[in-house]
Protein backbone atom coordinates (compact mmCIF):
# COMPACT_ATOMS: atom_id res chain seq x y z
CA UNK A 1 0.00 0.00 0.00
CA UNK A 2 2.60 2.45 0.46
CA UNK A 3 6.20 2.37 -0.39
CA UNK A 4 9.39 4.46 0.32
CA UNK A 5 12.36 4.93 -1.21
CA UNK A 6 15.61 6.81 -0.02
CA UNK A 7 13.40 9.14 1.73
CA UNK A 8 15.68 12.34 3.20
CA UNK A 9 14.17 15.22 5.02
CA UNK A 10 16.48 18.14 6.19
CA UNK A 11 15.70 21.34 7.73
CA UNK A 12 18.33 23.92 6.62
CA UNK A 13 21.56 22.67 7.87
CA UNK A 14 19.75 19.55 10.24
CA UNK A 15 19.49 16.52 8.11
CA UNK A 16 16.32 14.91 10.49
CA UNK A 17 15.82 11.68 7.60
CA UNK A 18 18.55 9.73 6.33
CA UNK A 19 17.76 7.47 3.69
CA UNK A 20 14.66 5.76 4.48
CA UNK A 21 13.10 2.57 2.99
CA UNK A 22 10.13 0.85 3.93
CA UNK A 23 6.59 -1.00 2.37
CA UNK A 24 3.88 -0.90 4.54
CA UNK A 25 1.19 -4.13 3.47
CA UNK A 26 -2.90 -3.62 3.38
CA UNK A 27 -4.32 -4.31 6.53
CA UNK A 28 -0.49 -3.90 8.52
CA UNK A 29 0.19 -2.06 11.76
CA UNK A 30 3.78 -0.74 11.68
CA UNK A 31 4.55 0.70 14.98
CA UNK A 32 7.83 3.17 15.09
CA UNK A 33 9.47 3.75 18.52
CA UNK A 34 12.32 5.06 19.47
CA UNK A 35 13.99 8.39 21.37
CA UNK A 36 12.50 11.81 21.08
CA UNK A 37 14.17 13.56 18.33
CA UNK A 38 14.83 10.42 16.17
CA UNK A 39 12.73 11.83 13.34
CA UNK A 40 9.75 9.40 13.78
CA UNK A 41 7.43 12.59 13.25
CA UNK A 42 9.12 13.86 10.52
CA UNK A 43 9.23 10.39 8.83
CA UNK A 44 5.36 9.80 9.33
CA UNK A 45 4.27 13.58 8.03
CA UNK A 46 6.21 12.80 5.00
CA UNK A 47 3.94 10.06 3.81
CA UNK A 48 1.09 12.25 3.25
CA UNK A 49 3.41 15.14 2.50
CA UNK A 50 2.79 17.31 5.44
CA UNK A 51 6.61 17.73 5.50
CA UNK A 52 7.66 17.91 1.77
CA UNK A 53 10.54 15.16 1.53
CA UNK A 54 14.00 16.70 0.41
CA UNK A 55 15.20 13.45 -1.28
CA UNK A 56 13.41 10.37 -1.94
CA UNK A 57 10.09 8.76 -3.20
CA UNK A 58 6.94 7.81 -1.25
CA UNK A 59 4.24 5.78 -3.16
CA UNK A 60 0.81 5.14 -1.93
CA UNK A 61 -1.50 2.87 -3.49
CA UNK A 62 0.60 3.30 -6.86
CA UNK A 63 1.02 7.21 -7.03
CA UNK A 64 4.05 8.75 -6.55
CA UNK A 65 2.83 11.39 -4.31
CA UNK A 66 5.99 13.10 -3.84
CA UNK A 67 5.52 13.88 -8.10
CA UNK A 68 4.30 17.51 -7.98
CA UNK A 69 1.67 17.26 -11.07
CA UNK A 70 0.67 14.74 -8.69
CA UNK A 71 -3.01 15.80 -7.04
CA UNK A 72 -1.89 15.53 -3.10
CA UNK A 73 -5.05 16.78 -1.84
CA UNK A 74 -6.69 13.80 -3.30
CA UNK A 75 -4.59 11.53 -2.00
CA UNK A 76 -4.81 12.19 1.25
CA UNK A 77 -8.77 12.01 1.60
CA UNK A 78 -7.31 8.03 1.49
CA UNK A 79 -4.62 8.99 4.12
CA UNK A 80 -6.40 9.62 7.63
CA UNK A 81 -4.26 10.97 10.18
CA UNK A 82 -4.67 11.91 14.33
CA UNK A 83 -2.17 14.42 15.79
CA UNK A 84 -1.06 14.81 19.25
CA UNK A 85 -2.93 17.89 19.55
CA UNK A 86 -6.88 16.37 18.05
CA UNK A 87 -7.17 19.55 16.17
CA UNK A 88 -10.98 19.31 16.50
CA UNK A 89 -12.56 22.64 15.45
CA UNK A 90 -13.54 24.24 18.39
CA UNK A 91 -16.62 26.49 17.35
CA UNK A 92 -17.65 23.36 16.06
CA UNK A 93 -19.95 21.12 17.70
CA UNK A 94 -18.82 17.27 17.50
CA UNK A 95 -21.55 16.44 14.76
CA UNK A 96 -20.43 19.48 12.48
CA UNK A 97 -16.44 18.81 13.33
CA UNK A 98 -17.00 15.14 12.34
CA UNK A 99 -19.30 15.83 9.35
CA UNK A 100 -17.62 18.67 7.61
CA UNK A 101 -15.32 16.91 5.40
CA UNK A 102 -17.85 14.28 4.04
CA UNK A 103 -20.09 17.41 3.17
CA UNK A 104 -17.31 19.30 1.34
CA UNK A 105 -15.07 17.13 0.07
CA UNK A 106 -16.82 14.03 -0.43
CA UNK A 107 -20.07 16.06 -1.23
CA UNK A 108 -22.35 13.11 1.21
CA UNK A 109 -25.55 14.65 1.75
CA UNK A 110 -26.50 15.86 5.57
CA UNK A 111 -28.60 12.81 5.92
CA UNK A 112 -25.89 10.51 4.85
CA UNK A 113 -22.93 12.17 6.51
CA UNK A 114 -24.71 12.22 10.04
CA UNK A 115 -25.81 8.73 9.97
CA UNK A 116 -22.47 7.80 9.48
CA UNK A 117 -20.67 10.17 12.02
CA UNK A 118 -23.42 8.52 14.68
CA UNK A 119 -22.06 4.94 13.86
CA UNK A 120 -18.37 6.15 14.06
CA UNK A 121 -19.44 8.28 17.36
CA UNK A 122 -20.71 4.73 18.43
CA UNK A 123 -17.74 2.84 18.04
CA UNK A 124 -15.81 5.11 19.57
CA UNK A 125 -18.07 5.00 22.64
CA UNK A 126 -19.43 9.06 22.42
CA UNK A 127 -22.69 9.06 20.75
CA UNK A 128 -24.01 10.71 23.73
CA UNK A 129 -21.54 13.77 22.59
CA UNK A 130 -22.95 14.75 19.15
CA UNK A 131 -23.75 17.79 20.26
CA UNK A 132 -21.66 18.88 22.32
CA UNK A 133 -18.04 21.15 21.99
CA UNK A 134 -14.60 20.04 22.38
CA UNK A 135 -13.84 22.14 25.07
CA UNK A 136 -16.58 20.43 27.12
CA UNK A 137 -14.75 17.14 26.67
CA UNK A 138 -11.76 15.64 28.38
CA UNK A 139 -8.32 15.15 26.35
CA UNK A 140 -9.12 11.43 25.93
CA UNK A 141 -12.65 12.00 24.13
CA UNK A 142 -11.45 15.00 21.94
CA UNK A 143 -9.01 12.67 20.52
CA UNK A 144 -11.51 9.45 20.38
CA UNK A 145 -13.35 12.60 18.42
CA UNK A 146 -10.56 12.86 16.49
CA UNK A 147 -9.85 9.54 15.25
CA UNK A 148 -13.75 9.12 14.51
CA UNK A 149 -13.75 12.14 12.71
CA UNK A 150 -10.38 10.78 10.33
CA UNK A 151 -12.87 7.40 10.03
CA UNK A 152 -15.52 9.49 8.58
CA UNK A 153 -13.43 9.96 5.39
CA UNK A 154 -13.20 6.40 4.77
CA UNK A 155 -9.74 6.39 4.47
CA UNK A 156 -7.17 3.37 3.29
CA UNK A 157 -4.71 3.88 5.97
CA UNK A 158 -4.53 5.65 9.25
CA UNK A 159 -1.65 7.51 10.32
CA UNK A 160 -1.32 7.97 13.91
CA UNK A 161 1.52 10.92 15.26
CA UNK A 162 1.52 10.02 19.48
CA UNK A 163 -1.86 10.26 19.90
CA UNK A 164 -1.61 9.71 23.77
CA UNK A 165 1.71 11.76 24.59
CA UNK A 166 -0.92 14.84 25.35
CA UNK A 167 -3.40 12.72 27.22
CA UNK A 168 -3.35 11.99 31.21
CA UNK A 169 -2.18 8.53 31.97
CA UNK A 170 -5.80 7.11 33.07
CA UNK A 171 -7.43 8.50 29.56
CA UNK A 172 -3.96 6.78 27.43
CA UNK A 173 -6.25 3.04 27.42
CA UNK A 174 -9.61 4.73 26.35
CA UNK A 175 -7.65 6.09 23.02
CA UNK A 176 -5.58 2.62 22.82
CA UNK A 177 -8.88 0.67 23.14
CA UNK A 178 -10.27 2.66 20.19
CA UNK A 179 -7.10 1.98 18.10
CA UNK A 180 -7.34 -1.95 19.05
CA UNK A 181 -10.18 -2.61 17.86
CA UNK A 182 -9.85 -0.57 14.17
CA UNK A 183 -6.22 -2.81 14.34
CA UNK A 184 -8.59 -5.81 14.71
CA UNK A 185 -11.22 -4.78 12.26
CA UNK A 186 -7.89 -4.92 9.35
CA UNK A 187 -6.96 -1.21 9.08
CA UNK A 188 -3.85 -0.18 7.41
CA UNK A 189 -2.29 1.71 10.57
CA UNK A 190 1.43 3.52 10.96
CA UNK A 191 1.64 4.64 14.78
CA UNK A 192 4.33 6.64 16.10
CA UNK A 193 4.50 5.94 19.54
CA UNK A 194 5.99 5.45 23.00
CA UNK A 195 3.60 3.48 24.33
CA UNK A 196 5.72 0.61 24.13
CA UNK A 197 2.92 -2.17 25.46
CA UNK A 198 0.67 -1.25 22.71
CA UNK A 199 3.25 -1.56 20.19
CA UNK A 200 4.03 -5.56 21.86
CA UNK A 201 0.10 -6.17 21.61
CA UNK A 202 -1.01 -4.67 18.21
CA UNK A 203 1.82 -4.09 15.99
CA UNK A 204 2.36 -6.42 13.15
CA UNK A 205 6.05 -4.87 12.67
CA UNK A 206 7.84 -2.67 15.20
CA UNK A 207 10.36 -0.40 13.52
CA UNK A 208 13.39 1.43 15.78
CA UNK A 209 14.21 4.35 14.40
CA UNK A 210 17.29 6.22 15.84
CA UNK A 211 19.00 9.13 14.48
CA UNK A 212 17.20 9.60 11.38
CA UNK A 213 17.53 6.20 10.28
CA UNK A 214 16.02 2.75 10.47
CA UNK A 215 17.87 1.01 12.80
CA UNK A 216 15.88 -2.30 13.39
CA UNK A 217 12.46 -3.60 12.63
CA UNK A 218 10.58 -7.15 12.95
CA UNK A 219 7.81 -8.63 14.73
CA UNK A 220 6.92 -7.46 18.00
CA UNK A 221 8.62 -10.87 19.25
CA UNK A 222 11.47 -10.25 17.81
CA UNK A 223 12.09 -6.88 18.67
CA UNK A 224 11.44 -6.80 22.31
CA UNK A 225 12.35 -9.98 22.98
CA UNK A 226 15.60 -10.45 20.96
CA UNK A 227 16.59 -7.17 19.56
CA UNK A 228 20.09 -7.62 17.79
CA UNK A 229 21.60 -3.59 17.76
CA UNK A 230 23.04 -2.72 20.22
CA UNK A 231 21.10 0.72 19.94
CA UNK A 232 17.97 -0.81 19.99
CA UNK A 233 18.90 -2.85 23.12
CA UNK A 234 20.42 0.32 25.07
CA UNK A 235 16.42 1.91 24.22
CA UNK A 236 14.36 -0.96 25.29
CA UNK A 237 16.65 -1.15 28.06
CA UNK A 238 15.89 2.49 29.30
CA UNK A 239 11.77 1.75 28.22
CA UNK A 240 10.70 -1.32 29.29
Amino acid sequence: MIEVNGLHKAFGKLNVLNGIDLKIAKGEVVVVIGPSGSGKSTFLRCLNLLEVPTQGDVIFEGYRITDPKQDINKLRQKMGMVFQQFNLFPHLNVMANLTLSPNHVLKQNKADAEQNAMRLLKMVGLEEKAQSYPNQLSGGQKQRIAIARALAMSPDVMLFDEPTSALDPEMVGEVLDVMKNLAKAGMTMVVVTHEMGFAREVGDRIIFMDGGTIVEQGTPEELFGNPKHPRTKDFLSKVL
